[in-house]
């Protein structure tokens, strides 16, 4: 049986790269720092077919909005180009400076949008598919979750603005690249409504209760919309979706998503508002 060990020994070879780190292990991939001709460049494999479509959506974005990618395989190895900036927009948002943070996810997700989207890779995956997992939460537990799940249906029935998604934009994924500037990486490889990538940005970074605090969360909201061209009502019925999403994800993962859940009832009580 091949081996991650395998695959990257190959591509080392291939690719004539030299290790330049540790080995990275995650749920669905490892990635490994080298050095391709003396340049910083990061091998990543793939362990799982999402992760392998992320990989081809990379290519097809052509280093405009994600990080370049310099080589590929059709196993889903990817050598790419590796951030090594020294800002964090998890660091900038947890330290006053959110309507930055906010300002520079905008301004990624509005470039990855740009792209064509009548020649995408043919395995993108349709939002009425993403969202399966809330339809069947919101059946079983009710509440939010039948809240998040009715936005999400009428949403999904009437889309608008159908564009090529990243699908997990938030301050992790969009790393500093020095003179290349902010970058996204990891993407899922979705299609559908650009409304949706705006959605995840306001219950991260996961780790901030900050993020749940009202005023917080309606100045992200103005940012948003001011910079997206969004419509308010609209966008607000995508981060209801959304979370609700997110939450059914950590609730089957045994993680009670406290802040999620918080995130949904403003964006809720936004909307009975409005």
């Amino acid at each position: 049986m091949t081996t991650f060990a395998d695959v990257i020994a190959v591509r080392l070879q291939r690719w004539e790269l030299v290790p330049d780190g540790d080995l990275i292990a995650t749920h669905s991939s490892r990635l490994l720092p080298v050095r391709r001709h003396g340049m910083p460049a990061m091998l990543k494999v793939p362990g799982d077919p999402e992760e392998q479509r992320g990989g081809r959506v990379m290519s097809w974005w052509r280093g405009i909005g994600p990080a370049r990618v310099l080589a590929k395989d059709d196993d889903g190895a990817l050598l790419l180009e590796r951030a090594q900036g020294p800002r964090a927009l998890s660091k900038l948002a947890r330290s006053g400076f959110d309507d930055e943070a906010t300002r520079t996810l905008c301004a990624v997700i509005a470039t990855l949008h740009r792209h064509d989207p009548e020649h995408p890779p043919s395995e993108l995956v349709p939002l009425d598919v993403w969202f399966k997992d809330l339809l069947s939460t919101a059946k079983r537990d009710g509440g939010i979750f039948a809240q998040s799940a009715s936005s999400a249906c009428a949403l999904l029935a009437a889309p608008q603005d159908i564009v090529v998604l990243h699908g997990d934009l938030h301050h992790d994924n969009v790393l500093d690249f020095g003179a290349r500037g902010w970058l996204s990486i990891d993407p899922k490889g979705l299609i559908g409504e650009r409304g949706f990538d705006y959605a995840n940005l306001f219950c991260n970074p996961e780790d901030d209760p900050g993020v749940a605090e009202p005023h917080r969360f309606l100045r992200r909201l103005d940012i948003v919309t001011e910079t997206s061209g969004l419509d308010r009502a609209r966008l607000l019925r995508w981060i209801l979706a959304w979370v609700g999403l997110s939450a059914a994800w950590r609730l089957s993962d045994g993680i009670t998503p406290h802040i999620g859940l918080r995130v949904a009832e403003l964006a809720s009580r936004e909307l009975e508002r409005s």
